[in-house]
Formats: C-alpha cells, sequence, structure tokens
C-alpha cells in the first residue's frame, strides 16, 4: 500500500492542484479532472474533504450522499474508491507539524476514520462553504496571512464540532447500538480471566472505530467519557469482588481486575471511593455485622 507524504505527491495522484503552502493547503475537487477509481492509500498527513453528492459506483443502489471524510497520518484511505464524477467539494489539508505548533486550536475529529462521517444538511454546506470562501481569499493571497488563515481553520473545526452534536443528538438510534456493544464489551471482557485494564483503545478496535470517535459518543450519550465508564465499572467490579469472595486478599482482587500492581489498585480504589480496598471492605463488614 502506497502512502504519500507530502502535499505534492498526493495532490498530483489525486489530479488536484499543486499546494501552495507544505503545511497548508486548501483547495475545491474538479472530479472530471481527477482519479475516480484507486486501491487503498494511506497519507502522513491531516485532511478535512468535505463531499457534495458523492455517488460511490460500488453502491449503485444507495444515494448521493453530501458529508465531511477525516484522513490522519497512516490511516488508510477508505480502503480505496470508486466513485462517479458527478460530486462536488473542497478539501483541506494539514501538515503533521501545523498541528503540533496549533493543537489547542483544533479537536479529536480530525482523528476520525472516513466511516465516521459527518452527514451535513444543505445549511450546513452552505455555511462551510462561505468559510472556505474566505479560507481560499487569504491562501491565495500574495501576502498570505497565516494567522487569519489558521483562525478560518478554527471556525471550519467548531462548526464541524456543532455539527456532529447535531447529528448525534438528531438520530439517537444510529448511536444507541455503539453505547450497548460498549457497555455490553465492558462486561463481556470480565467474563474470562484477564492479564491487563481494557482501554478505550482496546473497546474503539473491538466496535471497529476509532478511539476517539467512541470517546465522543460515548461522553454525548453518557456525560462521561469512555475512561469514565470503564473506570465506574472497574470500581463495581471490585466492590463486588471484596463483598463476595472474601478469600481473595486485596492483591488477588488487583490481578482478577488486571492491575498489574496491587499498589496501584489501592491508591486507584481510594481515589475512586474514598478508602482503601481494605478500608472498605472492613467498613462494610462491620456494617453487616450490626
Amino acid at each position: 500500500m502506497e502512502t504519500f507524504k507530502n502535499f505534492v505527491s498526493y495532490n498530483e495522484y489525486l489530479g488536484l492542484q499543486k499546494p501552495l503552502d507544505n503545511d497548508i493547503d486548501v483547495g475545491y475537487y474538479d472530479p472530471p479532472n481527477m482519479r475516480l477509481k484507486s486501491e487503498a492509500i494511506a497519507v502522513d498527513f491531516y485532511r478535512i474533504s468535505i463531499k457534495i453528492n458523492l455517488k460511490n459506483r460500488n453502491t449503485p443502489e444507495k444515494k448521493p450522499i453530501t458529508a465531511i471524510f477525516f484522513n490522519s497520518p497512516e490511516m488508510v484511505v477508505n480502503e480505496g474508491w470508486d466513485v462517479e464524477p458527478t460530486y462536488e467539494g473542497m478539501y483541506l489539508q494539514l501538515s503533521k507539524k501545523i498541528i503540533e505548533e496549533n493543537r489547542f486550536l483544533f479537536k479529536s475529529y480530525l482523528d476520525y476514520g472516513q466511516h465516521e462521517a459527518l452527514y451535513l444538511t444543505n445549511e450546513e454546506v452552505q455555511e462551510i462553504n462561505d468559510v472556505f470562501k474566505l479560507m481560499m481569499k487569504y491562501y491565495k493571497s500574495e501576502t498570505r496571512n497565516s494567522a487569519v488563515l489558521l483562525s478560518y481553520v478554527n471556525v471550519l473545526v467548531s462548526l464541524v464540532e456543532a455539527f456532529y452534536k447535531r447529528q448525534f443528538s438528531t438520530d439517537p438510534k444510529q448511536y444507541n447500538y455503539i453505547v450497548s456493544d460498549f457497555q455490553q464489551s465492558l462486561v463481556d471482557y470480565y467474563a474470562q480471566p484477564v492479564n491487563q485494564l481494557p482501554s478505550v483503545q482496546y473497546f474503539a478496535d473491538k466496535l471497529g472505530l476509532t478511539a476517539n470517535y467512541l470517546g465522543d459518543i460515548i461522553k454525548h450519550f453518557t456525560q462521561k467519557s469512555a475512561l469514565e465508564n470503564i473506570h465506574d465499572f472497574v470500581i463495581k467490579r471490585a466492590k463486588a469482588l471484596l463483598v463476595e469472595n472474601q478469600k481473595l486478599n486485596t492483591a488477588e482482587v488487583a490481578y482478577e481486575l488486571g492491575f498489574e500492581y496491587p499498589n496501584y489498585f489501592s491508591k486507584f480504589f481510594k481515589k475512586m471511593v474514598g478508602s482503601t480496598p481494605k478500608e472498605y471492605r472492613t467498613k462494610l463488614d462491620a456494617h453487616l455485622q450490626n
């Protein structure tokens, strides 16, 4: 699989105009003059791609879609594509360098996958079009003002954040199964012997999602981050083990939960509950005796 390291080589591959800058590239798609079919590839930079009325030849029964797609370094680009030359759109490409230097401007959406697209309403398309016109104005200016250009990039990313919240809220059935599958996966994880604590990445891989996308959905619907949900479940499991299996000492409980070091489990438990596992068990035993 080919990986494109810079805008120049990728734009040439797609049939797009040559970039004017090595760290930020803004442009409009011209499908009749572009590569419409490709095998799987990867890019070593960030892309935000807005495609309007896109139709995939491999799924002719589906209606054209209007959506925002994301690519981040080394992410496989949709395992290839085969599209009709009838769509419109625009793109924004950002180097790893510019992201690292201005990380405060960007959200986790840049690390969403192509299968986690944001579907746009007509009104949202118009808003994004307006922002892109301003971006193009400053991008093509002979006296390019990077600060102004980045400020419009920030506006675009902020719009994306608002539109994702709209998508999560207006079509909850589409996401409820993800929350349910995540919660069930937590239960299943501890239905077998474990040797490490579960991670957000583990469940994202299991559900076929990126970690950021899974985390944002869980946060939206539970009001807690995916990691907080995991910690809550671990504590619930820890309490059950401390109560139901008195033969297990604190270290054995820690290993049952996947902690490598019992001391870390004790500190984690105290932080979450307010007492150490031993104190919790003692207090509970005293309460039961009374």
